[in-house]
């Protein structure tokens, strides 16, 4: 019921319409009732064969349903707008609300499982607030107004006719009270499947590479399997209670066909009366059916809103500080930086390590050591466990968070483009920029030449993730998108590595370039890379072990001197295989 609450919580901005479309229903309800009594005097007319009497009738009958129609259409249209500014309202509530969770939380979610709570968890609940919630008053209402009209034509025969409805109440709930685990259940395994799908999609260049299509169709099975399996549970249920809700008022219709039908012949009861009564029951079947069904949709709506509120209840764990990056040159200061993922091992310990304004520093070290960690504290992406992060003297914790990621550019091995044109991705970061700037911009990242020869220029759109360009071409896009934002610290993750020797010797010439007066990070493998930097950092199991320059560090620090020979030695046999030719 809390959830339930929560839920109804979504409709208070829409109070107006909700009122509106319930004040529609209850007036098309009215002349839903008048129908059956009007059809009863129909009859009573037809006895006497009164031929006046019988055509106001017809009339008034064709008058109250034009009235039912014009009704039933303003009320769907109202509700329908509610519904869809429901949904409007809860996507942008759990888009903005994904932006603001820290890298943390995605890193243990599955796209595919967010994706399932964004689509088919919140339609669930848009439709069941803008419709199945009317449907439930609406058909609560028709009874109400259906058993009154009964009790005024006979009271002892409604009472008889409307035993079956306390009994279809009771059933209803039971069935919504062991509806709802088995339909979360079901919502549960469907993310699961999106989830599968998700994957699959994203890594189909991995399973076409291996051949792996039966082994991911024979676990796409399972998956599909589970779903089918939880949905069976779902379905008995449904297919037991709802034919079960359906008859429970066939008995009702049962005593008025006896006891009303004796009284006709008796004369107690006119026909025209015993008609009406007949059609007023045969009206309520419809309603109590639907009870059934929308309180389905209402477990249902519950189960979907749990799983949106687990995550709109997930409060973020990084919090914007309240002023802006204070001006400055890009100095950068980790004090006694401690951090660790999760429950995991700390991934840094105790670094301490000072980059002056303008400089370019290389971090060395092998796979785990602690690199890319660091560089994510700066924006932010993480915040130390203990100890602190300061830029130009002030604490990131401190900080305006869109103040601080738009001094701080990222380039990495893998970079991501946006399905989106050329000019598009590279002003990511600018999206005021002009064409001009976003030219000079590829060109200082050596990418304006293979630019030039894509078939629309600046304006062709790439595929997904970028996949329509190749490894290197991405990386020359993401230079120039990161030298667009013109940062006041700029850092590259590996930058060059799919890159040939002779681009790579161009974006570096760029690189010096971009680099002159701001604060670099250089992620580096390659010697040739590590070149670039003014100062090398070394890092082994998250502490910083040595740091100098390239001949200081090849005499003082043997992990440096391994790093350092084995890079020169994969240049050498790099180098032989191109001049061989393979």
């Amino acid at each position: 019921m809390h959830t339930f609450g929560r839920l109804l919580g979504f409709l208070r901005p829409y109070k107006s319409g909700v009122i509106w479309s319930l004040v529609l229903a209850a007036a098309a309800m009215v002349c839903t009732v008048a129908i059956p009594w009007l059809t009863g005097r129909a009859v009573d007319q037809i006895e006497a064969k009164d031929r006046d009497g019988l055509r106001n009738l017809a009339i008034a009958v064709v008058v109250v349903a034009v009235g039912r129609l014009a009704l039933s259409v303003a009320r769907r249209l109202v509700a329908g707008r509610v519904s869809l500014a429901i949904e409007y309202d809860l996507r942008t509530l759990l888009y903005s609300h994904l932006q603001k969770l820290e890298l943390g939380f995605f890193a243990g979610q599955q796209t595919g499982q967010l994706m399932s709570r964004a689509t088919v968890d919140l339609s669930s609940v848009r439709f069941f607030l803008g419709y199945g919630l009317v449907f439930i008053l609406q058909s609560a209402l028709t009874i109400l107004l259906g058993a009154v009209a009964m009790f005024i034509l006979s009271p002892g025969l409604a009472a008889l006719a409307l035993i079956p409805v306390p009994f279809v109440v009771v059933v209803a709930t039971r069935y919504g009270r062991r509806s709802r685990p088995a339909l979360q259940e079901v919502q549960q395994r469907i993310a699961e499947v999106t989830a599968d799908v998700e994957e699959n999609i994203s890594g189909v260049r991995v399973v076409k590479a291996f051949a792996a299509e039966p082994r991911q169709l024979t676990r796409f099975r399972g998956n599909v399997a589970r779903v089918f399996d939880q949905s069976m549970i779902a379905t008995r249920l449904r297919a037991f209670y709802n034919p079960f809700l359906a008859f429970l008022p066939q008995l009702g219709l049962a005593v008025i066909l006896l006891v009303g039908g004796r009284q006709v012949m008796n004369g107690t009861l006119t026909l025209g009366d015993f008609t009406a009564f007949y059609t007023y029951l045969l009206m309520l079947i419809g309603p109590m059916r639907m009870l059934g069904v929308a309180l389905g949709l209402a477990q249902r709506a519950s189960a979907s809103g749990a799983r949106l509120f687990e995550i709109l209840d997930r409060e973020p764990t990084i919090v914007s500080g309240a002023s802006p990056l204070p001006a400055g040159n890009g100095r950068v200061e980790l004090r006694d930086v401690t951090f660790g993922y999760g429950s995991g091992p700390d991934a840094l310990r105790d670094v301490s390590l000072e980059v002056e304004p303008g400089s370019t520093v290389a971090l060395v070290g092998a796979t785990g050591s602690g690199k890319t960690t660091l560089v994510q504290l700066l924006s932010r992406l993480y915040d130390p466990t203990s100890g602190s992060v300061r830029i130009d003297g002030a604490d990131v914790r401190d900080v305006d968070l869109v103040s601080l990621r738009r001094e701080i550019a990222v380039v990495d091995d893998d970079p991501f483009l946006f399905s989106d044109t050329v000019a598009g991705n590279i002003a990511y970061g600018r999206p005021d920029a002009t064409l001009d700037e976003i030219r000079h911009a590829a060109e200082r990242a050596q990418a304006a030449g293979f630019i030039d020869e894509l078939p629309d220029g600046y304006d062709t759109r790439v595929g997904e993730r970028g996949l329509t360009l190749s490894g290197g071409q991405r990386q020359r896009i993401a230079i120039g998108r990161a030298l667009l934002a013109d940062p006041r610290i700029l850092i590259l993750d590996d930058a060059t590595s799919s890159v040939d020797a002779t681009t790579e010797r161009e974006i570096k010439a760029a690189l010096r370039e971009a680099m002159e007066g701001r604060t670099t990070f250089v992620i580096a493998h390659r010697l040739s890379t590590i070149a670039l930097a003014d100062d090398i950092v070394v890092l082994e199991k998250g502490r910083v072990v040595a740091r100098g320059s390239h001949e200081e560090l090849l005499t003082r620090s043997p992990l440096y001197h391994e790093i350092a020979t084995k890079g020169l030695v994969d240049q050498v046999c790099l180098n032989e295989a191109k001049v061989a030719g393979l």
